[in-house]
């Protein structure tokens, strides 16, 4: 009976990992370049208990665990916004920005100016371009963004984003901020097609996700409810156990 509430609370702690994966979802439906996550479960087998003496054949006990969380780095849908700073990858590619840890990567291209006229992230990360961060003067209007990745303005050409790609995107390492890290080397790729005045949305599908919150939620009930029966079935036992007369 104590192992079955066992494998009841193994499969609470799961769905409360699950549930927390989801909220997360569900937080940044909203934003941009967001790549919606989701929990591997899988089972594990506790080994066979070996009693001498003892005639009957052992059971494995089975419990569950979050295994590993998967990534979905499909394409979000494409929305304009009309500002001539956001950019949209068409096409498996990330931006490179600088940060105080080093060169990360992200899929929000909703850019800005900072006060020094660097072309920054929402967060203040600097974006690099092929010859290092991108840097306007005030004179600087008209800017342009073309499909390569090229920026220009009415003062001429200010270099070119870098875009990079990986052999294997699901290696990459979330860092916070949208932005992501990677222990191999990135690529610099000619495999896309940039879009500005247009920013990629999150990919996490609302309906979708909501349904999967309300499984777990009735799942993680239903687990509790029956392991409050065992727990009453088993206080039962002892009560009728003590009421033997010796």
């Amino acid at each position: 009976m104590e192992n079955a509430q066992l494998i009841g609370l193994s499969k609470q702690i799961a769905l409360q990992h699950q549930m927390d994966v989801v909220a997360n979802n569900m937080a940044n439906i909203e934003t941009a370049g967001f790549k919606g996550e989701h929990l591997v479960f899988e089972e594990y087998l506790m080994p066979e208990a070996q009693v001498s003496g003892m005639t009957g054949q052992d059971q494995q006990l089975a419990y569950v665990y979050d295994a590993r969380l998967f990534r979905e780095f499909s394409e979000g849908s494409f929305t304009p916004t009309g500002n001539p700073l956001d950019v949209a990858i068409n096409g498996k590619g990330w931006f490179a920005v600088e940060t105080q840890g080093g060169e990360r990567y992200t899929r929000n291209g909703h850019f800005k100016l900072n006060a020094n006229g660097d072309l920054v992230t929402g967060s203040g990360q600097r974006v690099l371009g092929d010859g290092g961060p991108i840097n306007f003067s005030a004179e600087d209007v008209k800017i342009t963004i073309s499909k390569d990745g090229t920026i220009s303005s009415s003062e001429g050409e200010k270099g070119k984003l870098r875009v990079v790609a990986f052999a294997d995107e699901t290696q990459l390492k979330k860092t916070g901020d949208n932005l992501f890290s990677s222990e191999a080397a990135p690529t610099v790729t000619d495999k896309v097609s940039l879009a500005q005045g247009v920013i990629e949305r999150s990919n996490v599908k609302p309906v979708i996700e909501m349904t999967r919150m309300i499984e777990v939620m009735r799942s993680y009930t239903s687990t509790a409810r029956l392991m409050q029966n065992l727990s009453e079935l088993q206080r039962r036992t002892i009560e009728r156990l003590g009421e033997v007369p010796v």
